[in-house]
């Protein structure tokens, strides 16, 4: 070997012991070094699957409420049975009150943030006119008072002593609240209609990640819940219809004897069945006898939320899928809802035999102020200007029943987890439902066609980056991490590939929760790829991709070498159409591990022929900011 050669290995494999006992730090700029991840365990394997330690809290409720129309009040009472599966004891419980979200001196009131503007909808996560604090009438631990704290949508239990695991405790409460027009831009009401959602005192998630995952609900994030029942009791005026989470337990006294004839005809039916029609909507003689009010019994099990919404003048359809009932309910004003069980059926079915089967007995949609909203079984969708839109709506509040509902991650945290995979199932279900006409067969390529708006530099943001910080947060929270998906779905690993490891990431963490780590690792696991190369680039930077072709020279046999460049922050696998002396071209498809060695590649034409052009990204899936060096010649 020569001695300077020598010289310099023998002081790089020095460095890099030195680096190893700590006395020097040495950059590895690879873009294929590894991801820096929490250590696996017994709780979250190196698989990315739910150890054989795994654990998380349980957590029943059993909740009634009484709705005064006149005053627009809720009245309520609640016991919380919560049980510390942790291997940890609890000196005190975190609670959610986010009836809190529009006091006088709730962070939303006090901010009064601007609507957060999707397409032609605006969500308005702020309270409006409205300032109202709710009465939080007794709280009890274990029958004795609690000695508690509220810090704005989130309180503080302390113990009389720490819960030891595998203990339980019963907490109870008893509260009111003025039902607000608009409440966070996820609840409230319209005239004698009321969407019922964040109204009662839900247990914060004691994690082994981060142990209490309390922060506070100021209306762009949304909700990290624990699994458990509901028993639920709702007494309403006599002339309204509830439609809630759950399964409805007492059915012969809330509903008419037509109406209870006409949903078992739609037990057996695949067409829509109206339950109330049109000409019964608003008239309380047709839809319930008695001037008395009516408590609605409802009971669910392994959900993570109950959410119901009442109106006297709803139009009813449903139908069966495979022994789910598919239900719509919506006022005739309601003039895009009137294909609303055609687009319910469509995506549940969709998403059911695409991904993972609807787990719960029924999904239901309700129109009404609330633009968009998901719970577990329930929806809320508001009446919107065209078709295309009001499917979308629709199909993506019940995308949700999949990601978070089932697939329970930290949505208050990593909205792209949550979104932005919902996002992603939704545009093969929209290009489906619109096949054939113009929007079905382009709606795949809008989260491509955004990022040259949305991703210059200084404004776009990482994946990873907290809701309540995200400017863009279509952008941040739905588009891009669609668009990583799709790209990694087709130009990465291939459909079947993704597809099968996309399933088992669905499965493995159905009702559990997994967090970014989780699903790395599960990815990478189902479908042998190392991806960490692709996750830093596209969830924790804001790297950009620019691919180039910087010319074509000739090798001492004649052979055609084509050099290819990375010119951007971003690696990506390269596709070259290269056409000949007479004009035939065939398509080459490079794996990414063509940048393993730095930044620029030769591409060694095998035959000896003439090359006349090389175009990279020929069909432009990738998300490319600078197609001007893609092509030589240069166009």
């Amino acid at each position: 070997m020569n001695r300077t050669i020598l010289i310099s290995a023998l002081a790089a494999i020095s460095g890099v012991a030195r680096a190893q006992t700590g006395e020097l730090t040495v950059a590895d700029t690879s873009h294929f070094r590894r991801l820096d991840l929490p250590a696996p365990g017994d709780v979250r394997n190196g698989a990315g699957r739910p150890g054989a330690k795994y654990w998380q809290q349980r957590v029943d409720y059993r909740i009634t409420a009484t709705l005064d129309s006149a005053k627009n009040e809720l009245r309520a009472r609640e016991t919380i049975h919560y049980e510390n599966h942790s291997p940890d004891a609890l000196p005190y419980l975190w609670l959610f009150v986010e009836q809190n979200i529009c006091a006088p001196t709730s962070i939303t009131n006090v901010l009064n943030a601007p609507p957060l503007v999707f397409g032609e909808t605006a969500f308005d996560f702020s309270c409006g006119n409205f300032v109202g604090t709710p009465t939080l009438e007794s709280a009890t631990v274990n029958g004795v008072d609690a000695k508690r704290a509220t810090f704005g949508t989130t309180m503080r239990i302390d113990l009389p002593r720490p819960l030891a695991p595998g203990a339980a405790v019963e907490l109870a409460f008893a509260w009111r609240f003025t039902i607000p027009e608009q409440g966070g831009g996820r609840m409230g009401r319209d005239g004698v209609l009321v969407e019922i959602a964040q109204w009662y005192p839900r247990m914060v998630v004691y994690d082994d990640v981060r142990g209490w995952n309390h922060e506070p609900y100021i209306g762009a994030g949304e909700f990290y819940l624990e699994y458990g029942s509901f028993d639920v009791s709702l007494t309403v005026p006599a002339s309204y219809i509830i439609a809630a989470t759950g399964e409805l337990q007492n059915a012969s006294s809330v509903l008419t004897a037509t109406q209870l004839k006409r949903l078992n005809i739609a037990k057996d039916s695949t067409w829509a069945v109206t339950i109330i029609s049109r000409e019964e909507a608003g008239r309380p003689a047709v839809t319930r006898p008695g001037n008395h009010p009516y408590t609605w019994h409802f009971t669910a099990k392994n959900v993570r939320d109950f959410a119901w919404a009442a109106s006297p003048d709803w139009i009813w359809e449903a139908s069966n899928y495979e022994g789910i009932r598919i239900e719509t309910l919506y006022r005739r004003a309601a003039d895009k809802w009137t294909e609303s069980h055609r687009m319910a059926r469509g995506a549940i079915k969709h998403f059911s035999e695409q991904w993972y089967r609807y787990p719960y007995s029924h999904a239901t949609t309700v129109e009404g102020p609330v633009g968009g909203m998901e719970y577990p079984m329930l929806t809320f969708v508001s009446n919107n200007t065209t078709r295309e839109i009001q499917q979308w709506a629709l199909a993506h509040e019940f995308g949700h029943e999949w990601f978070p509902m089932i697939v329970g991650s930290n949505e208050r945290l990593y909205p792209w987890m949550d979104e932005g995979f919902n996002t992603f199932i939704d545009l093969d279900n929209a290009a489906s439902y619109f096949k054939g006409t113009a929007y079905g067969d382009t709606i795949n390529a809008n989260p491509l066609h955004m990022a040259a708006e949305h991703s210059r530099p200084g404004q776009d943001q990482p994946l990873i980056t907290n809701p309540v910080e995200v400017r863009d947060l279509m952008w941040v929270g739905y588009q891009k991490p669609a668009l990583m998906l799709q790209t990694l779905r087709y130009e990465v690993m291939g459909k079947e590939r993704f597809d099968a490891a996309f399933r088992e990431y669905i499965r493995a963490w159905a009702y559990k929760h997994p967090t970014p780590a989780d699903f790395f690792r599960i990815m990478r696991d189902a479908s042998g790829m190392e991806l960490d190369w692709f996750w830093r680039d596209w969830v924790f930077t804001t790297a950009r991709l620019d691919q180039a072709v910087d010319g074509i020279s000739t090798d001492s046999t004649g052979h055609a070498l084509i050099a290819l460049s990375n010119r951007g922050t971003m690696v990506m696998p390269a596709e070259l159409r290269i056409t000949y002396g007479g004009g035939e071209s065939e398509t080459i498809r490079l794996p990414v591990d063509m940048w393993n060695l730095g930044s620029r590649f030769i591409y060694h034409v095998p035959s000896k022929r003439t090359v006349l052009r090389v175009e990279m990204d020929p069909r432009q899936v990738l998300p490319d900011f600078n197609r001007s060096n893609n092509s030589w010649p240069a166009r």
